[in-house]
């Protein structure tokens, strides 16, 4: 952490000396950095110091940026910055080689995480010790996730006011606030029942959050942070040999819809995708569904009588 402190003022005093850059612009600098530092240190398993990055390390953090729903383009405006900052380490002759020079942020949006099997994501939820008092909140977490198919911006901002159990449906509000109705499973509404009985109603909960579901410890909305370090950490445990994020349960959702045979505009409509593209390129279509699909639909396929 002491070198990238270090090269984080130093890096500073480069862009107002050499560059001349305004208050500004630093500061816009040093905020993209510290982003990059963040999960470096905190979220990744990387703890890398900042001469050793590589560009897969650098191609992990984007995929971050985007699971967390940055734009396209605030992550080229933080690739732009973490390219200034490898070129100052470059001039500075702190590294020998620039990971950056082939970092490009359009792809990233096509850049898929894995699909999870059922059992791993029971083994994942087996190796919460519910005998903490997060236990059963952090259980809720990932069967939410995985059960509906959401968006961590969507999980953390999910309201107690919009769960109709008895409908079988929570509304959602996604991205560009479109609200959409998503069925929700019984295991996941029995989690989010004894997670509300077990953990929340005894917490101390905040003005403002009465109606948010989860909550950390000191009763405020969780982060988005702080869910890639609960799921981080229950992968640790299980050593699963993969890189997940919470984006992946969602993947995992749509991917195992498709393969059980499920249509796909309603995985669109439950995912909350404005076009079908972007739902075909987050699921797997396999050949078999294919074929079986061209077999059953096409006229030409159609086996004469």
């Amino acid at each position: 952490m002491k070198a990238w402190q270090l090269e984080t003022r130093n890096f500073r005093s480069f862009l107002k000396l050499e560059k001349s850059l305004s208050n500004n612009s630093i500061e816009a600098y040093s905020n993209d950095l510290k982003k990059l530092v963040e999960f470096v240190m905190e979220i990744s398993e990387i703890k890398k110091s900042p001469y050793k990055l590589t560009l897969q390390n650098l191609q992990d953090f984007l995929i971050y940026l985007y699971d967390l729903g940055v734009s396209k383009r605030t992550q080229a405006r933080i690739i732009s910055g973490i390219k200034t900052f490898y070129k100052y380490l470059l001039i500075e002759g702190l590294i020998k080689e620039d990971p950056t020079i082939l970092l490009e942020a359009p792809r990233i949006g096509r850049k898929l995480p894995e699909v999870l099997s059922i059992e791993e994501i029971d083994n994942l939820q087996l190796a919460i010790d519910l005998s903490k008092p997060e236990g059963h909140r952090n259980k809720a977490i990932i069967e939410v996730l995985y059960s509906c198919g959401l968006r961590v911006s969507e999980l953390i901002n999910m309201k107690i006011s919009n769960l109709f159990f008895k409908q079988g449906y929570v509304k959602i509000t996604g991205k560009g606030l479109k609200e959409r109705l998503v069925p929700i499973s019984q295991k996941a509404k029995r989690e989010i029942n004894i997670y509300i009985n077990e953990y929340r109603n005894k917490l101390n909960i905040k003005t403002g959050y009465e109606d948010y579901v989860f909550l950390n410890r000191r009763g405020k909305q969780l982060t988005r942070n702080m869910i890639f370090l609960i799921i981080k950490d229950l992968a640790a445990k299980i050593k699963l040999d993969k890189n997940i994020s919470p984006h992946t349960f969602r993947h995992s959702f749509a991917s195992h819809l498709v393969d059980g045979g499920a249509d796909l505009r309603a995985v669109q409509d439950m995912l909350g995708h404005s076009s079908i593209i972007t739902t075909e390129i987050y699921t797997h279509l396999n050949s078999d569904y294919l074929r079986d699909t061209i077999l059953s639909y096409h006229p030409r396929a159609k086996k004469k009588e």
